[in-house]
């Protein structure tokens, strides 16, 4: 009897038989591989829409075309643009006693490439990596979560209409089929998903020495500085946070604003969240969350802040539904568990700050962030927080964007991840760059070769002194 695990084996054991085979797919075949992908894309877009949102229960066309679409269709036009140069050899420094000889670097594939996607962006982070896995001539293996069931069968047969399952394939199935996918022997593995989860990843991963490439989340936090425009910028950060309802690795989690501005901060950005979302109950634009779990524990975040004294600002009554309207949080402090806890949802803390010091001290004391978000006009206070903070990526006076530039790598740090994806970063990830030194005819290595005569000796020690 098939199992999903069987099929896992199965397929693993033919990707790794067609890499064998050809273990340097020429320029021609992986262009073809990413226009099929392209071409995969032109035919389910719709399908795959509708997917997405059936499993949501809620969530707009137009933002599965901006978050989703869009950032696949421009990574692959990227990897086509730039191909032929990624894959050329690279020259090497050479010391000078190795002269005339030279070094290179050569960008070989890896082999095969497991990848494990999440739900709140099935789309793009399953698709996403694989351009830069099919770019660096490898083979892959997809498993979709399985909390987005009707999109993950709907890629496995879409991937299965445009690939041949020595090339790409997806695997559907719970979360015993994850960890079995996890534990296989891939050339490299790749995930998406909680930082809690990624730690478990990695461990399994570790047993077969599988490198890995962890993109997990955190709180990331945005930076309003005093010199401020509230009025010109609000629009980037209501629209950072609630697309997808929050359910975003990178959306802003918490908020530091100057104690003096706090209140023109909520006032600002509660009138621009209502300008892009009028309502929210009943609002197609307006993404429910993703299961009764996920809204059980937003809820649950919100609760517990009330309690211990925090002034909860919601923008609409709620109702019975899963489209949860935003929350805003004033007066928190960091004993509640809304800034221990990754949100992942529409509540954001607004936490003041006095000195800017201060602000960075506050980020500093939590886990390295996927990603920063800093608000303002001094540019010295700009280049305070770069300098001062460390975390995945950075966005000056927006939100999320930095994820979008296909010449910028994405990737957390520490416990937001590690390793990262995007265009060439992607390519070099999940290539081994072999060293490769070409003496030549004429060398001077034989001057040192034994017998160590005293005028070797002599020669030998005058080079240890050279600096």
């Amino acid at each position: 009897m098939q199992t999903p695990e069987s099929d896992l084996s199965r397929l693993l054991a033919l990707q790794r038989q067609a890499h064998a085979a050809d273990p340097a797919p020429s320029e021609a075949t992986r262009r073809d591989r990413l226009q099929r992908l392209g071409a995969l894309l032109d035919q389910h877009a719709e399908r795959f829409t509708a997917q997405i949102s059936q499993d949501f229960g809620t969530r707009a066309a137009a933002e599965i075309t901006v978050t989703e679409l869009v950032p696949i269709r421009s990574a692959i036009r990227h990897a086509r643009q730039y191909l032929r140069a990624w894959m050329r050899p690279r020259r090497a420094a050479t010391g000078w006693l190795f002269w005339p000889g030279h070094s290179r670097l050569l960008r070989q594939p890896l082999g095969v490439v497991g990848i494990v996607s999440p739900w709140n962006y099935p789309l793009l982070l399953a698709l996403s990596p694989l351009v830069d896995v099919l770019a660096a001539g490898n083979r892959a293996l997809l498993k979709p979560s399985e909390l987005t069931p009707c999109f993950a069968e709907g890629l496995r047969l879409a991937v299965a209409e445009f690939f041949a399952p020595d090339e790409v394939a997806v695997l559907t199935g719970d979360a015993t089929l994850g960890q079995a996918f996890c534990a296989q022997p891939f050339d490299h593995l790749v995930f998406t998903g909680s930082t809690a989860v990624g730690r478990l990843v990695a461990q399994a991963a570790a047993k077969n020495l599988t490198p890995v490439t962890l993109e997990l989340g955190g709180k990331s936090p945005v930076i309003v500085d005093a010199s401020c425009d509230l009025g010109k910028t609000m629009d980037r950060l209501a629209w950072g946070k609630l697309i997808n309802a929050g359910q975003t690795c990178i959306a802003p989690d918490y908020a530091l604003v100057p104690r003096a501005m706090v209140g023109a901060f909520a006032d600002a950005l509660r009138a621009s969240m209502l300008r892009l979302y009028p309502t929210f109950q009943g609002n197609p634009d307006y993404t429910s969350i993703a299961s009764d779990r996920h809204l059980a524990r937003l809820q649950a975040l919100v609760a517990d802040a009330q309690q211990q004294g925090a002034t909860v600002v919601e923008l609409e009554s709620t109702g019975t539904g899963r489209q949860m309207p935003p929350v805003l949080l004033l007066n928190v402090h960091a004993g509640m568990r809304v800034l221990q806890e990754e949100i992942f949802g529409p509540l954001l803390p607004i936490v003041p700050y006095d000195t800017l010091d201060e602000a960075t001290a506050f980020v500093n004391a939590r886990d390295k962030p996927l990603a920063l978000y800093w608000f303002g006009t001094d540019t010295a206070h700009r280049d305070q927080v770069l300098a001062q903070t460390q975390s995945g990526g950075v966005s000056i006076n927006d939100t999320l964007v930095h994820l979008a530039q296909d010449g910028l790598p994405f990737g957390g740090v520490g416990p937001s991840g590690q390793g990262h994806y995007h265009g060439e970063w992607g390519f070099r990830q999940f290539s081994f760059e072999k060293p490769v030194f070409l003496q030549s005819r004429w060398s001077g290595g034989g001057l040192v070769y034994p017998p160590y005569t005293p005028r070797i000796q002599q020669l030998l020690r005058w080079l240890g002194r050279r600096h």
